[in-house]
């Protein structure tokens, strides 16, 4: 009993001095906003339910046509100490559960309910069944809860018996059935022990320093390694993120983003628990435009090709409606009157906030570089638009805009107590980004090797990625040390500066830059392997056009590009891909799957 206090003092203690960090915070260009210590995600949850706790916490369709429900915080903390109790009961005590499905509330109770007593395997959902055995192999997880669509491939795996798998939870079934057991009825019979006196689960200590989640990353480039995170890493990025923008108990987040990965996991569900907002469940990509409006969320995490797309149509929109002149001028207009206190974008942009649901506040995109000038544009219509850098093994946070400063064209700054820096720094004053800070991960899982290859011994973090840091403490990022293409006498080529100006052309989807390792000569030739929009392409060409009038328009913009790189840096050589790039389970594209370079 003396230890388990002595544990906690210490938890508080260590929590109250990341809290510090916001308070003490040198830079005049963070406005911190209010923090409050949390020791791990068991305690966050009962604080969060004790301070919200009649604040709607979920917002679920439990049938596809049907309407949202809300589930409040305090219902939450009973469902969860009643699912926790009853793994107890099942002897999952300091086991690893793993868990499979789309964003929902079953998802996201087994997560709270796993951290509380042991480790949680967040699987990925596109997975193949030969993948899924392996990872629940490698991460010997003794339980797997998942939806109806996986049930019969763990059936089947518990068949085998060739994992540690003894427990099987489907998220939907109503009733217990062929040695599966109901998630409903699982948090039922929980909650039922709990009535009548089971405290197991909810007096147990957490040991926030363990590995208490692991991750397998997606991979572009091999297998995916096994990031272990304790639930200190996750709670440092918890109290210190919001203090850079602002969060509010009654923001409601619309969840779409597989939660599976930790830029959903920790920046949507858990940030939403810490600040006692709600999350509302998107059905999937295709209803999104359904969900915003019947929602109404006020923020919202994604991708680059997701705005990329919605500020596309927009404009689209507009300039079929002959608008398009009038709109640029009151962009204009109103970036002045901002300055003065007076935004004309109420009146001005109600039909563009609609399209978001009309009580959008602040977009986040994070995951791959987007173009600057739509998230300026995005500001423009009165959101509040933000980019961010981050990576599994960092929790994932690395660097943020923040919201009274934000640089488009940047990843952002560190946040309160962690730090970044840029080594071997080359003649163009690029070189490798590293992190530090409370948020970085144990390790990899059982590889020590590969631990110790990227972080060192003074806990920086190599993160692989290649940029810059202005004077200012401004990151950029200008590609991935691996994909960096060596020129014949000597130079640096970074693809994905290629593949981001090619990917501003109106009718270039996609784009994928590499070098003709076949080509002989005496230069090296880079070549650009193009995906078209063919509906943009319609729009620029017409409906007949040829495979020669569209290699014309593609070399014309190729060519614009080349005009301002020196001749190391120019593409050679252009593609015209008919198909997909072939892609990894997070949408990022593979750069080793040799289909990617094939000339069809």
């Amino acid at each position: 009993m003396a230890e388990n206090i002595e544990k906690r003092r210490r938890a508080m203690e260590w929590a109250e001095e990341i809290v510090s960090y916001v308070d003490n915070d040198p830079r005049s260009i963070v406005k911190c906003r209010e923090s409050r210590p949390i020791t791990d995600v068991k305690n966050l949850l009962e604080s969060s339910a004790e301070l919200y706790g009649d604040n709607v916490c979920y917002m679920q369709k439990w049938t596809p046509k049907g309407e949202y429900e809300s589930i409040t915080y305090s219902e939450v903390l009973r469902d969860v100490n009643g699912y926790g109790t009853w793994f107890i009961s099942k002897g999952m005590d300091g086991r690893r559960i793993a868990v499979i499905g789309p964003n929902c509330y079953q998802w996201c109770s087994t997560y709270l309910a796993a951290c509380g007593i042991g480790c949680i395997v967040p699987l990925d959902k596109e997975l193949s069944p030969e993948e899924l055995k392996n990872q629940i192999q490698r991460s010997e997880a003794s339980a797997v809860v998942f939806d109806k669509k996986h049930r019969d491939v763990f059936l089947q795996m518990m068949k085998d018996g060739d994992t540690q798998l003894e427990l099987l939870v489907d998220m939907d079934a109503p009733e217990d059935a062929q040695g599966v057991y109901s998630w409903k009825k699982a948090v039922e019979a929980g909650k039922k022990l709990v009535d009548e006196g089971h405290r197991e689960y909810i007096d147990h200590e957490v040991d926030n320093e363990a590995m208490s989640i692991l991750i397998f990353t997606s991979g572009t480039t091999g297998k995916p390694k096994g990031v272990m995170l304790s639930q200190k890493n996750v709670c440092a990025e918890l109290m210190i993120a919001p203090t850079t923008f602002e969060l509010r108990a009654d923001d409601v987040y619309l969840s779409f983003l597989p939660l599976h990965h930790t830029y959903e996991c920790t920046c949507c569900f858990l940030m939403a628990i810490y600040k006692g907002s709600a999350v509302a469940f998107c059905q999937g990509l295709k209803y999104i435009t359904k969900n915003l409006k019947e929602v109404r969320p006020t923020m919202m995490l994604g991708v680059p090709a997701l705005y990329e797309k919605l500020y596309h149509s927009i404009w689209k929109n507009v300039r079929k409606q002959g608008k398009e002149k009038l709109l640029t001028r009151v962009i204009k207009i109103n970036r002045v009157t901002k300055k003065i206190g007076i935004d004309l974008g109420d009146k001005f942009f109600g039909e563009i906030r609609d399209i978001f649901g009309g009580r959008m506040k602040t977009l986040i995109c994070g995951g791959a570089k987007i173009d600057p000038d739509i998230l300026d544009g995005l500001r423009d219509f009165g959101f509040n638009a933000l980019q961010g850098y981050g990576l599994t093994e960092a929790a994932p946070m690395g660097a943020f805009n923040p919201q009274d400063a934000p640089n488009s064209r940047s990843i952002g700054v560190p946040f309160p107590g962690q730090q970044i820096k840029v080594i071997n720094e080359n003649e163009e004053g690029i070189g490798e980004i590293c992190i530090k800070g409370p948020n970085l991960m144990i390790g990899y899982y059982k590889d020590p090797e590969e631990t110790a290859k990227v972080i060192d011994e003074e806990g920086w973090f190599h993160t692989g990625d290649l940029g810059y840091i202005d004077s200012d403490g401004y990151a950029y990022l200008t590609g991935r040390a691996k994909n960096v293409i060596i020129t014949k006498n000597g130079k640096n080529v970074y693809p994905e500066e290629l593949e981001y100006q090619l990917g501003l052309i109106p009718f270039v989807s996609e784009s994928f830059v590499f070098e003709d390792t076949k080509a002989s000569g005496k230069d090296t030739t880079i070549v650009a392997s193009i995906r078209t929009d063919e509906e943009e392409l319609r729009e620029v060409l017409g409906d007949n056009y040829s495979e020669e009038a569209v290699m014309k328009l593609l070399w014309s913009e190729v060519d614009r590009i080349n005009s301002d790189a020196p001749a190391y840096r120019m593409i050679k050589k252009v593609i015209h891909r008919k198909t997909d790039f072939v892609h990894n389970t997070s949408s990022k594209l593979i750069r080793f799957a040799e289909e990617n370079k094939i000339e069809e």
